[in-house]
This record gives structure tokens, sequence and C-alpha cells, in this order.
């Protein structure tokens, strides 16, 4: 934590209430606040302005709403200063001024960023209180491959550009406690002594709320002590829950699954290691069966690497093989959202309590491609290639629908979607899977004797395909063409290389304008 003194502490030390200290704040004192909309913005404005009102000063509250949902943050404006009965009421601004601003609060790290950046953040008077989780952007959604900000650079940035730098995950922290964000942001305000209230003051203003209070007061209470007196905690980083190693069902199939992980344990450590997880993918996708044609398909590659190189081949053959296998189709999108444990995971997200109902509404927007590709593959393939049929397809299905997965009906129907696996086999859209596969591994290998590099860089090409739908199309649009142009200079020996840059240039923007840059560059030489 960041902290720095003032000569005029000592000055005002005599007017704050037992309990509190301030860093040196006289006259109008000026707060903002940016949050997006969930985050409890609205609440935590209220509570500070019931603070400020209850310990005899004015105060004066205003927001201006952001473009949309995490496009652009609400910013809310408190402005206070002490204020006896009978005197002039102060006049306040509506809007904070950049190299104007005593505290900053921010609900989220990227919108410290933007805070600096909007010149709110300055060395000479602003205290910043942020929490160091992420609420991703849509601008880092949208990018191919990692878009996801450095949560560091702002770190660094706000070190230099703050007077006072708080920073701790205050989401997680509100809920371990059973609450919200704004609770225990309120109370990281109260810890760190910026405002001339003892902290009752505080935790007055949330019990006069009446809703939630205990879990809001646990909330408040830790993160105060955090502020307090803790030090600067580095940016979170999402845990990923552990695989649970219980498997259940019939002891026939609990057998062969077991059979199969001993196959995958078996393999070189470092093939293993993404083996097995590779190998639950594909399972958990179809069935045991599938499971095997995977391990067939490693033991393939293996056959074919080097021990000296590590085994690289494999081991990147084990991730991105799983990956295709477990393509995203209508079956595995259906079943994805009627599984029992989404639900939980919704009603927890959602905070919903016993006796609460929640109403769940998927939107589905099915291509004339994906209904189609669940047709039999012969027949499929016909109608897929007569553009007639196609755009009746588009017409009869091409309309978003809305489906209310807590109704009977609307969960029935996509239950019995997701029930068919075993169809699946027999469709178009994995006729078109499977093929694409054999051509991507064969062009892979047949790099594997006279250019070992550019056979994994081929392999890690696959990354390039994810998703569903149009976003799927468009993956698997650069990934063909990655590999195509990859082809044509196979025998260069940066080829390797070059695959490299072009599989980057293709996951740096949805429009692929990059790629075709590298591509261009390529055909300048080739």
């Amino acid at each position: 934590m960041n902290t720095a003194t003032d000569p005029m502490a000592g000055a005002l030390a005599p007017l704050l209430p037992e309990g509190a200290r301030n860093d040196g704040l006289s006259g109008i004192i000026k707060l903002a606040i940016l949050a997006v909309g969930g985050q409890g913005g609205g609440v935590l404005t209220n509570w500070i302005e019931d603070v400020a009102r209850a310990n005899g000063h004015a105060a004066q509250a205003t927001s201006v709403a952001g473009v949309a949902q995490r496009t652009g943050a609400t910013v809310y404006y408190i402005e206070m200063a002490p204020h006896r009965a009978g005197e002039p009421a102060p006049v306040f601004s509506l809007m904070p001024a950049a190299g104007d601003v005593d505290i900053m609060i921010t609900a989220e790290m990227m919108e410290a960023g933007r805070a600096i950046i909007r010149g709110f953040v300055t060395p000479d008077r602003t205290t910043l209180i942020t929490s160091t989780h992420r609420a991703l952007a849509v601008s880092e959604k949208m990018v191919p491959g990692d878009g996801i900000a450095s949560s560091e650079e702002v770190i660094a940035a706000a070190q230099v550009a703050a007077r006072r730098f708080i920073a701790a995950d205050f989401d997680a922290l509100a809920v371990a406690k059973g609450s919200v964000i704004s609770a225990s942001l309120l109370g990281a305000l109260a810890g760190a002594g910026v405002l001339p209230f003892a902290r009752a003051a505080f935790e007055e203003a949330i019990r006069k709320g009446g809703k939630g209070v205990e879990n809001s007061l646990a909330a408040f209470a830790a993160a105060h002590d955090l502020a307090a007196g803790g030090p600067v905690a580095p940016a979170a980083t999402p845990a990923i829950p552990a695989e649970a190693d219980g498997v259940r069902g019939p002891a026939r199939l609990v057998a062969r699954w077991q059979a199969l992980a001993a196959r995958a344990a078996a393999l070189p450590a470092p093939v293993a290691e993404l083996a097995l997880p590779g190998l639950r993918k594909v399972v958990d996708f179809q069935d045991i069966a599938y499971g095997a044609a995977y391990l067939d398909r490693i033991d393939g590659i293996r056959a074919r690497d080097d021990a000296a190189q590590g085994w690289m081949l494999t081991r990147e053959a084990a991730k991105y093989i799983a990956n295709a296998m477990a393509y995203d189709d209508i079956i595995r999108v259906a079943d994805r959202k009627t599984r029992a444990p989404r639900f939980g995971r919704i009603r927890g997200e959602m905070n919903v309590k016993e006796g609460n109902l929640l109403h769940v509404t998927e939107y589905l927007h099915p291509r004339a491609e994906e209904i189609v590709g669940m047709m039999p593959a012969r027949l499929g393939a016909r109608i897929e290639g007569d553009a007639r049929w196609m755009a009746r397809i588009d017409r009869w299905f091409g309309k978003g629908r809305r489906l209310r997965t807590h109704s009977v009906g609307s969960f029935l129907m996509l239950h019995l979607l997701g029930g068919l696996r075993g169809w699946r086999r027999r469709t178009l859209r994995h006729a078109q899977e499977e093929a694409h596969l054999e051509a991507w591994l064969a062009a892979a290998l047949a790099q594997v004797g006279q250019n070992y590099d550019l056979a994994v860089e081929l392999i890690r090409c696959r990354r390039l395909i994810k998703g569903y739908s149009d976003t799927h199309a468009r993956g698997q649009s650069k990934f063909d063409r990655v590999l195509a142009v990859s082809a044509g200079i196979a025998q260069r020996e940066d080829a390797a290389d070059w695959c490299r840059r072009l599989r980057e240039a293709a996951l740096m923007d949805e429009e692929g304008k990059a790629l075709d840059g590298a591509i261009r560059t390529i055909r300048s030489f080739a």
C-alpha cells in the first residue's frame, strides 16, 4: 500500500470524530466511482452520501451512465463539505474534472486504468481504491486470441499516478462473506481513512439499508481491516477448478474408462499431462469408443515423434486433437445448456436464495449449415450443395429463438437434442469434422522428417478454430489459409517461424486484417 503524508493532516485532526483519520483533505471533498452494471455503484454512492449527511456535511451525488454493459462504466460523482444549519449551502459540481479528484474508487481493474488515462488520478492528491478482479470488456472478449489486458501494467501505472494506492480482490472478498462488492468497497474506503468519518458511521449507513445487513457488514469489516493495514494485493488470477477424479456409471463402462485412463497415463510424462484431460473431454463429448479413437490418434503421432525433442509434437497434438474432436454442434450446445451443474452455477452467480424462482431464457440462432449438419451425411451433403434448399432452410430456421428453459417444454426440447449423441457420428457435420481433422494431421506429419518445428507449429494452428456457428466458420477459414500459405514456404529454413507469425496475426482481429497483411508480406518474397 502506498502512503503519503500531508502537513494539513495535523491541523484537521481536531475536527475528526474519534477513530477517524484524514490524509489532508479540506474544504470540498471530491470522490468519484467507476462501476459497470451489476457492481452496485449506485448503492455504494447512496451509502457514502448518507454517511456524509448524517455527519454534518452537505453532499451531492450525480451519475452519468456508460454506453452499454462492459463497454462503458457509469461515473458516479460525490462532492461533500462541512455544513452547519443556517449557513449558505455550498455549490457543487456535477461531474469530476481531470486533476481534481481526491478519492477514486473503481470496481474493476481496467476501470482503474481508464480513470488514470482520463486524468482523474493524480500523484498530488488522489487516493485510488480498486478491486483487482476482472470483468472482461467486449473488446477483450471479441479478440480471437488472448485479448485480456494486463492487470500488472495497470498496477504499475497506479503506483506512479496515485498519491496513495489500495488494491485487492474486493469482489472475491465480498463473495466469500455472502455479500456484494459495494459493501467491501465501502469497507476499503472507511479503512483508508480518507474521509472525516468514524467507522461506526459507515456501518450505520449499511444498517439503514435493511437488506443483507449481516453479510454486508462482514464484507465491510474484512475490507476495512485490509485497507487499514494490508499490503497491495497482486491482480487476481481466476482459479481453475480441479477435475473430479471419480467417475460414476455402470460398472462395465467404468472399467473401460479406467483402462483408457491407464493407457493415457502410460504415455510419456509430457504427453500424459495433456492426454488425460483430453481423454476426459472427448469421452464426455461422445462416448468410450470415441476416447479410444482419440488415444489411437495420439499413439500414431507418438510413433512418428522423437524423444530427443521432448515429445513436443505428441504433447501439442494431445491438446489440439481433443479440441478438434470435441467440436461445438447443436447437440453439444443443447447438452451443455441442460446440465444440472449449469443451473446450479447460474443460481450461485445470481445469488438466488432458497425458495426463490429462477427464470432462464436461452437465445439460439442456428445457421442453415448447423441444421443441415444434423442430417445424415449423404443427404446433408446433397442439400448443402443446393442453394435453393439452403435458402429455404435459412428462412425456416434462421430467425433467432428464445427458449425459456425453466419451463418443461423448452427444457425437454433441448434435453432431447442434447441426448442425440448416438446419432452424431452419422451426421454430415461429423463427417466434415473428421475429414478436416485428418487433413490437418496429414499436413503436419508430412513435415516431421524435414522440419520438426514446422510440424509442431502446424499442430498448434488448430488453436484458430473454436466456438460455434459464425465464430467457428471464421476461425476455420483463417486456419485453412494459414495452412495453405505455410505449405507454400515449407522448404524455407524459417518456415516454422513464419507459420507462427501467421497464426499470431490471425488471432489479432476478428476480420483477419492482420492475417491479410502477413500473407502479403510472405507473397512478396515467396
